[in-house]
């Protein structure tokens, strides 16, 4: 019997940088049930074989065998949006044949079996990976943060893609956005916290050009967000209040392939 499997993947991040100028490189997850990967699978016992995955059918063994799992037959993995966006592929594929290898373990040890694969990773292994300061070069969380007022955000595709390097540690130090995160209690703290380390991360790494801060503020959003490595860019709104013409703005401003997404549990 065919067997279909979705692991939601993200829209970029909240926060991302380093924790202290010398510190390891973290972040705050933005979930999104939009993006992310759908696993197809067709069972047979004549082997594995593998398409639209990104890796090779040896690596792909390799790493259901780490995780302890075992699967034959035809597996097809689709990407809701390209790689390089900042929306979690690389990791959403790694979960994907996990779990459809029988993976039931703990989610920090999926963790660790895809950082071995990745050599970074983002936390779509866990129920509530928005609620956990993570250190993605290290597949491990740092602490925990607290969860997000309900809220949405709009927003989509602005410049070239850009696929995650592990050796990259090229991030602003965000250690006074952490501390305010930890206690932030009402939304446009949290969107204005977020706001603040999109707008380091473009000062540091570009690219130059980048409407979205000038979007949020035209159309009255609480703040912005981005694929800190990627290029998703959103805007956060409070529930119900996006604008009507939200969408056609964002397009007639270059971004293409429009989301719009609740967040939030609060």
């Amino acid at each position: 019997m065919k067997k279909r499997l979705r692991v939601d993947g993200h829209f970029g991040e909240y926060l991302q940088g380093r924790m202290g100028p010398r510190g390891p490189v973290v972040l705050v997850t933005l979930p999104c049930p939009l993006t992310g990967v759908v696993a197809l699978h067709q069972p047979a016992r004549d082997g594995l074989r593998l398409s639209g995955a990104g890796m090779s059918l040896p690596q792909a063994r390799r790493f259901i065998a780490s995780v302890g799992g075992t699967l034959t037959g035809r597996v097809r993995l689709r990407a809701l949006l390209a790689p390089g966006m900042g929306t979690g592929v690389s990791t959403a594929r790694l979960v994907a044949l996990a779990r459809l290898a029988g993976w039931d373990g703990r989610p920090g040890a999926l963790a660790q079996a895809c950082m071995s694969v990745e050599g970074a990773t983002d936390p779509l292994m866990f129920d509530t990976p928005n609620q956990m300061l993570w250190a993605s070069r290290l597949g491990q969380a740092v602490q925990h943060m607290p969860a997000l007022l309900r809220h949405e955000v709009i927003g989509g595709i602005w410049g070239a893609p850009q696929r995650t390097n592990a050796a990259d540690v090229h991030f602003a130090d965000i250690s006074d956005l952490i501390a305010d995160w930890a206690q932030a209690d009402t939304l446009p703290r949290f969107a204005t916290l977020a706001s603040e380390s999109a707008r380091r991360n473009l000062r540091l790494r570009g690219p130059m050009g980048d409407p979205t801060e000038a979007l949020a503020r035209d159309l009255g959003a609480l703040g912005w967000v981005m694929a800190h490595t990627g290029a998703m860019r959103g805007l956060i709104f409070a529930p119900g209040q996006v604008p009507e013409h939200a969408r056609a703005t964002l397009r007639a401003a270059g971004m293409r392939c429009i989301l719009h997404f609740k967040g939030g549990a609060l």
